[in-house]
């Protein structure tokens, strides 16, 4: 049996207790640590599990997942995701791996940042597409969330924005050189995210003057930062003031709002810089898309 098993978000305790039953009864148990990470890293968790993990990094989960899935189908197996195990398409693509290969799996569920992030005062019923934003490069320089965040905006909906992780990642140089030389692991801040925002609403009010931007430095935004942690961070303030905040410690998210129900508008408040939204105060928060 191939078992997935959400980890959820804060550190080792916040497995379920079906999840570390199903553990402790693996044979060997790989723990994916390229799309998200937990605090307390690799060692707090083999510590407080009591067992034996293997990173599996990417190029092991997407291009070699016959090592993960070798004799699933006689002794159980356990690959663990921070977050739920389907909060990553990578990990949907394992399971078709294992049916194929007529290996039976379980999945174990957890909380995840797409639901977890309700707690930053918007309903999460009130969200559209979320959207990825990557760190930008000198020649690679992509905006397509932008759009999407926009479209989202225009039906009134919030938009989850995660941001970019680079775990065991090589430079372009030592990839080509066939180097197995990784670079230090980065975590895109909020403050990072808002001002790749920012410098794409600059651009196209350059190339497109007079044109009505979906979303501007104006807009209500909301940075959150370790949830489920116990320094969580949750940050509302526009997007121009978010630039400059600080959150401190990854992993960060940002979402960017819609349209604001009353009651989203009082608990954005309660997590405000202070005065920063005050003007929601004075305007018809049932309507406010700004």
């Amino acid at each position: 049996m191939l078992f997935l098993i959400g980890l959820g978000l804060g550190d080792a305790r916040d497995i379920t207790v079906k999840g570390l039953e199903a553990l402790r009864s693996c044979s060997r148990v790989y723990l994916e640590e390229y799309t998200s990470v937990l605090s307390g890293g690799k060692g707090a968790l083999e510590s407080f599990y009591g067992k034996e993990l293997i990173v599996a990094d990417r190029e092991q989960v997407e291009q070699r997942s016959e090592e993960i899935l070798k004799d699933a189908d006689k002794e159980d197996v356990g690959f663990l995701v921070v977050g739920d195990p389907f909060g990553a398409t990578t990990h949907s693509d394992l399971v078709l791996r294992a049916v194929n290969a007529g290996i039976p799996y379980k999945v174990i569920h957890n909380a995840s940042i797409l639901n977890a992030v309700g707690c930053c005062g918007l309903q999460l019923y009130n969200f559209g597409e979320t959207v990825s934003l990557v760190f930008w490069t000198e020649t690679w320089r992509p905006e397509s969330f932008f759009d999407k965040i926009c479209k989202n905006r225009q039906m009134g909906l919030h938009t989850l924005c995660l941001l970019d992780i680079k775990v065991k990642e090589q430079s372009v140089e030592n990839m080509m050189r066939g180097k197995k030389i990784y670079e230090p692991p980065r975590f895109m801040t909020v403050s990072q995210a808002a001002d790749q925002l920012v410098q794409i609403i600059r651009r196209r009010r350059e190339d497109e003057p007079g044109e009505e931007l979906g979303v501007t430095e104006d807009t209500v935004c909301v940075g959150v930062a370790r949830l489920g942690a116990d320094d969580q961070e949750i940050r509302a303030a526009t997007l121009g003031q978010l630039v400059s905040c600080d959150l401190g410690a990854p992993l960060h998210s940002l979402v960017v709002t819609g349209r604001l129900h009353p009651l989203e508008v009082e608990m954005l408040q309660v997590n405000a810089e202070t005065s920063a939204l005050d003007h929601l105060t004075m305007v018809d928060s049932s309507t406010y898309t700004s």
